[in-house]
């Protein structure tokens, strides 16, 4: 039932390895490397605060409607193959946003073309990685894409602004990110045609297709991750696209924003290798799921409260808390399912309805922003949202039913 989930047998560990990671570091860098251009992007096309809120709102909202694509996707042509036609749509996205000479129409059509890319690849590779790496390693599968993705984010935000100074403008800094997505896609080709021999002599069931691939609505796990994941995008993405201009706006230099924006993903980097491997270790994930809740929202309540008393400590306590919550979710839905093919359809079932309203976040806390005047309601309406979190987070028992168990009376 699972072979056609696994693109790496006979393959060199080191290899899946690389790819896993060269992949996963190009998730978020299309995010990553704007919210510190975000003033001056915003100044030379003269857009709204909504407006950039929407540069946000695309690629997760790509990742939210495409999630069922891509499992749909992954079920014709392989899981490998299709997360190497995501890898080939961020470098396409990436060029034409870079290429178009500053223009309003290159930077949102290349975010989008990205951002749908970016879907097709992160909705596949927690199924890919349960399917590399045992049961009591999937944790360290999880926290090992985590701090590739991460880590790349983190540096895109640092060097943001000085590659803007070395490269002609913001354009150029916003191209700068396409070779690393050439290389994912070099690295991944192995992969990838691995992935299509296994695909196509894979026999044909047509039934047990039927029940695999289907998205799990009647799984109440499965809502409850969603839930989770939900309110956990909608403050990450909202904290990725304001963190700079709220402090640009008490008169911080844009170099300095985009240091502080390093720190908020270089903090993810860390949490989101450590929160993985940890969920390997204990029983009841609620635990640590509270714990990272609780981080963010005190570094969001700190920014709405006291921006300026402690804007580095804040920012590196929203991006710990927001980076081991997302790890987490990723390591739960490895956790909660029974084969990689299981967790493939938990993920587009969570990342469609999660990333799906998640997407109006930056957009709808930007109108916030232009309402308010400035950037203290947007702040608290992100501290409160920590508390829906908490009580999705609670149903998430070490017995919850998991996805693939519910298979025999789906397929009665």
């Amino acid at each position: 039932m699972t072979t056609s989930a696994r693109p790496t047998t006979a393959t060199p560990p080191w290899l899946v390895v690389t790819a896993l990671v060269l992949v996963a570091a190009n998730l978020r860098t299309l995010m990553a490397s704007l919210p510190p251009l975000a003033e001056t992007v915003r100044d030379d096309l003269g857009l709204s605060g909504a407006a950039m809120g929407v540069l946000t709102t695309l690629p997760v909202l790509c990742m939210g409607l495409l999630a069922p694509v891509a499992n749909v996707l992954a079920r014709r042509v392989g899981p490998g193959v299709a997360v190497g036609h995501g890898v080939g749509l961020v470098l396409v996205g990436l060029v034409v946003r870079g290429v178009g000479g500053g223009q309003t129409w290159s930077l949102y059509a290349g975010t989008l073309v990205a951002g749908a890319g970016i879907a097709v690849a992160g909705t596949l590779l927690p199924g890919i990685v349960k399917s590399v790496f045992p049961a009591h390693r999937s944790g360290l599968g999880t926290g090992l894409t985590m701090m590739a993705m991460m880590g790349a984010a983190a540096v895109a935000s640092a060097v943001a602004v000085p590659l803007s100074g070395a490269l002609g403008g913001w354009a150029g800094s916003l191209l700068a990110w396409a070779p690393l997505a050439a290389l994912a896609g070099l690295v991944w080709v192995p992969l990838a045609r691995r992935s299509a021999r296994r695909a196509a002599a894979a026999p044909a069931d047509p039934d047990a297709e039927d029940v695999t691939y289907r998205l799990p609505w009647r799984n109440v796990t499965a809502w409850t991750l969603a839930a989770y994941l939900t309110f956990q995008s909608w403050q990450f993405y909202s904290s990725l696209a304001w963190l700079a201009p709220t402090y640009e706006s008490h008169g911080w230099s844009a170099g300095d924003a985009g240091l502080l924006m390093s720190v908020f993903t270089g903090a993810q980097l860390v949490s989101g290798l450590v929160a993985p491997t940890l969920l390997d270790r204990v029983h009841d994930p609620r635990w640590l799921l509270a714990g990272a809740t609780l981080l963010g929202g005190i570094g969001e309540t700190g920014v709405w409260l006291a921006p300026d008393a402690f804007a580095w400590g804040w920012a590196l306590l929203i991006g710990a808390g927001q980076g081991a919550c997302f790890a987490l979710g990723l390591g739960l839905l490895v956790r909660y399912s029974v084969t990689p093919r299981d967790s493939a359809r938990l993920t587009a079932m969570a990342f469609l309805v999660s990333y799906s309203l998640a997407s109006l976040g930056p957009a709808t806390m930007g109108a916030v922003r232009d309402a308010s005047g400035g950037f203290t309601l947007l702040w608290a309406l992100l501290a409160l949202m920590a508390l829906p979190q908490l009580l999705a987070l609670g149903r998430l028992r070490p017995t919850a039913a998991r996805v693939g168990s519910e298979r025999e009376s789906v397929a009665a």
